[in-house]
């Protein structure tokens, strides 16, 4: 009989590093889509806070603590990443697991802007794009989360199915960027 193993989205893929830049698959634990009821979303910021040490984010927001990350994901949408989600936060908001759903990876490197602005319809200098920014876009054509979570790093979240188009894509822009330096 076979022996079956889990693989995570981007196995055998990462990690890369070509030219000033680097890219890593990150295993991100528990992921939770968190949507709050209608009129509940003050009253679940402070449950996530209590629960988790992260609160609702604003849109184009994140939020990290020492064990969890808040991002935003769109209209009334947050993704809980990290721990599972307390079962109190259902009175406030709808949660849904999305664990076995998401590629997620971080991009860092000296050049790693330049690397998405090959890549994304977002001017995402830190002048334009500070730590703690995130954002659903389109990287390019797949549609992604992007959020920066330090001053050289980018963590990038796209569907698990498109983990080996994510990685060929972030692959040719770093190979166009390190050729050009």
């Amino acid at each position: 009989m076979d022996k079956l193993s889990a693989l995570s989205p981007c196995a055998g893929l990462l990690p890369l590093t070509v030219g000033a830049t680097k890219v890593v698959e990150v295993e991100p634990g528990q992921m939770t889509s968190v949507a709050p009821y209608n009129g509940q979303q003050d009253k679940l910021s402070k449950a996530m806070k209590a629960a988790h040490g992260v609160a609702y984010p604003q849109a184009n927001g994140l939020i990290q603590g020492s064990d969890a990350q808040a991002i935003w994901f769109g209209h009334a949408q947050a993704m809980l990443i990290g721990p599972a989600a307390d079962a109190g936060l259902s009175e406030h908001a709808a949660l849904t697991d999305q664990s076995d759903a998401w590629a997620v990876v971080n991009l860092s490197g000296e050049t790693a802007e330049d690397v998405l602005a090959r890549l994304v319809p977002v001017d995402v200098r830190l002048a334009h794009f500070p730590v703690g920014m995130a954002v659903r876009t389109q990287l390019q054509h797949l549609s992604v989360s992007l959020a920066r979570v330090d001053e050289g790093t980018f963590q990038i979240m796209a569907f698990r199915s498109m983990a080996h188009t994510l990685v060929h894509d972030l692959k040719t822009a770093m190979e166009a960027v390190a050729a050009r330096g």
